[in-house]
């Protein structure tokens, strides 16, 4: 039985008096105490008026600790996320290996200033003066915020710890059931580093079945949090809907799908082409194909021998290890493997490249297929041109990969309207910089209360 540990306001809590899961996915958790939760709107939260600078200050020494690990935290996480993740773990490992450069401490201001406008508003009352000579003021003020995180990347618990930290508020953290382990061992290593500190008592991280009414119908609540911020597939944002109200705003993370455009220019030469079906692999196997910024639908610009060309020179490249992708995928879900093989039968409309080793299919069609594909399964469509591939996006579409990276000025605007958030070069889908928008929003803009104090004319 895997014991998973919560933190409560900074404090470890250690036990085993609830148990989840069923056969090899069971695991136990502390006993929940409900109160100790919730924090009272009646006094400030711990880290309302602690200076931004010396919270990313401690920031990064956390990313220093977490980087050296002289207490084992994280290694100990690690070994056991390795054994609950669904994520090979030498993905894992390369993932722990970054984490610590999310607390860089360039990169946290140049969030605070990209997302919120600079540190002055997060600090304090930012005088306006407005058309009519009156004298205002305006606040980011610190949320209170519960979020429902996501458990396929450990890059979101070390994330949603960085922005919650800029906010200044406070934070309860639902553990994701495929990462029971990251966010806790942050913050422990944080709490290690300043006991006591108002920014180590402003996060609790905790597990309980999502859905559970009898949780979540007393902590979603406006008397306790301003925001719901929740990631996850659509049953999970549906859940949480059911909570929204008057005072208690859904700040959504959607299930999204993202896609590659690949232009006639990778056909120039068979160096060309072995560049874009290499950077396309990096796209379409990130995180094993369960991200939302992995691609699944490339549309290339050019005829179907074209496209026969592109995916015999992108089906090796799926079996790689790579930074974000082990070379043996995870197995096709049965009913995907179904859909697969009635392709067979339909040469030479459908064509496919690869086997169900593990290491990637490439299927090749004048139109998408109407199933999902997972699990390290690409399909690609022949355009005769890119702007004519901007049919195929929608407002599921989170991110475009484009080659080459001049094509992007053709596409983008129609892509936005399509509904598109991210347009990048092919190759860089996963590398998502901090400070610019995620899913058509600025993140710490939308976590904050942003409040007026409006006086008299001058």
């Amino acid at each position: 039985m895997i014991t998973v540990p919560h933190v409560v306001r900074g404090e470890t809590i250690q036990g085993g008096d609830v148990e989840h899961g069923s056969g090899e996915a069971r695991f136990a958790t502390p006993k929940l105490d409900l109160e100790q939760l919730v924090w009272s709107r009646l006094e400030p939260g711990p880290a309302f008026d602690v200076p931004l600078a010396e919270i990313i200050e401690l920031l990064v020494a956390t990313g220093a600790a977490v980087r050296d690990d002289a207490g084992g935290v994280l290694a100990e996480a690690l070994e056991e996320n390795a054994r609950t993740n669904p994520l090979d773990r030498g993905v894992l490992e390369r993932q722990y290996e970054t984490l610590s450069a999310i607390f860089d401490g360039d990169r946290l201001r140049f969030q605070v200033e990209r997302e919120l406008g600079g540190a002055d508003l997060v600090d304090g009352w930012r005088p306006v003066h407005v058309p009519d000579g009156r004298r205002c003021a305006l606040r980011a003020f610190p949320p209170r915020l519960v979020h429902v995180m996501a458990g396929n990347s450990p890059g979101v618990a070390a994330g949603t710890i960085a922005r919650g930290a800029l906010t200044k508020g406070v934070h309860l953290l639902k553990l994701p059931s495929n990462d029971l382990f990251t966010v806790t061992a942050l913050l422990r290593i944080m709490a290690a580093l300043a006991p006591g500190h108002p920014l180590v008592q402003s996060f609790s991280a905790v597990y309980w079945r999502g859905g559970d009414e009898d949780v979540e119908s007393v902590l979603f609540r406006p008397q306790f949090f301003d925001k719901l911020v929740a990631w996850g597939g659509e049953s999970a944002i549906r859940s949480a809907v059911r909570y929204i109200g008057p005072g208690f705003e859904l700040v959504a993370f959607d299930p999204k799908s993202s896609i590659s455009l690949i232009g006639r220019e990778a056909f120039a030469s068979e160096d060309a082409l072995a560049d874009a079906a290499s950077r396309a692999a990096v796209d379409a196997t990130w995180l094993n194909q369960q991200a939302c910024v992995a691609s699944r639908f490339m549309y290339v610009e050019g005829t179907t021998d074209d496209a026969d060309r592109f995916c015999a020179a992108l089906l090796p490249e799926l079996g790689v290890d790579r930074f974000a992708a082990s070379a043996i995928g995870p197995s096709l879900p049965s009913a995907l493997r179904e859909d697969i093989e009635a392709l067979r039968t339909l040469e030479p409309i459908y064509r496919l490249f690869g086997s169900f080793d593990a290491r990637g299919i490439v299927i090749r069609s004048d139109e998408p297929v109407d199933f999902h594909p997972d699990a390290q399964v690409v399909h690609v469509v022949p355009v005769d041109s890119l702007v004519d591939a901007v049919r195929f996006a929608n407002v599921s579409t989170q991110t475009v990969g484009v080659y080459p990276t001049d094509r992007t000025v053709e596409v983008r605007d129609g892509l936005a309207s399509a509904g598109t958030q991210r347009v990048v070069s092919l190759g860089r889908a996963g590398t998502m910089p901090p400070g610019l928008a995620h899913d058509g929003f600025i993140p710490l803009h939308r976590f904050m209360r942003w409040v007026n104090e409006e006086g008299d004319q001058a």
